[in-house]
């Protein structure tokens, strides 16, 4: 059978597969970027503690996502529970780095100035300091998700969803019919969803940074 009819006769088992990866990824980057924003909102302001926090999130990658993933199975169990866990501790670095650079950067004298006609802490975060600092936090989240799309396809070892799994069986059907048509299938479907995933916020960016900024 050759790729394109392994592709015709497979699809609707690939289009879940592809969904349900699309839908990991996504649910654990909201996730990262929530926590990692938070993060760097917490610690910006010092030195140590951000430092602290970017050699932290630095320390989990590297650990082998296949590791991560077989220690959260005894604590966890298999599916989607060590999937999520493992994802979004690999995702926290970029956004968390990238939110400390982002908010240290942006011009005191702005945050002054918003400061001197009465805005709050919380007001000049919100409006003034992670408005201008989201250009290199949506640049951490881009950078976080490649990563994450082709760490998903390990999630396969602990029975999580997504194109890993197609993966996974070509590998452990290697010399039969159609192992290498499964493994190109994977791999190639989520390169694709990368793409795609990129493109997407590239538009974002497009949609949420003023002009000004991006230039």
């Amino acid at each position: 059978m050759s790729f394109w009819e392994y592709l015709g006769d497979r699809h609707q088992q690939l289009l879940t597969d592809a969904y349900q990866h699309v839908s990991a990824v996504f649910q654990c980057m909201v996730i990262a970027t929530v926590l990692g924003v938070l993060i760097g909102v917490v610690t910006y302001r010092s030195g140590w503690a951000g430092a602290l926090a970017i050699t932290s999130t630095a320390t989990i990658l590297t650990i082998p996502s296949l590791a991560a993933i077989g220690l959260l199975i005894p604590l966890v169990g298999l599916g989607v529970a060590p999937t999520v866990i493992t994802l979004t501790l690999y995702g926290l670095l970029p956004i968390v780095r990238n939110s400390i650079v982002g908010l240290r950067g942006v011009d005191p004298s702005l945050v002054d100035a918003a400061k001197g006609i009465g805005m709050s802490r919380p007001a000049r975060l919100c409006r003034v300091e992670l408005p201008l600092a989201w250009p290199p936090i949506l640049t951490g989240i881009r950078v976080s998700t490649q990563m994450l799309m082709g760490i998903a396809a390990i999630a396969a070892y602990a029975s999580g969803p997504g194109l890993g799994n197609e993966i996974f069986r070509g590998i452990a059907s290697l010399g039969s019919a159609n192992a290498l048509n499964q493994v190109l299938a994977g791999t190639l479907g989520i390169v694709i969803l990368a793409l795609l995933f990129d493109a997407a916020y590239v538009l974002l960016g497009r949609l949420t940074i003023p002009r000004g900024i991006r230039v």
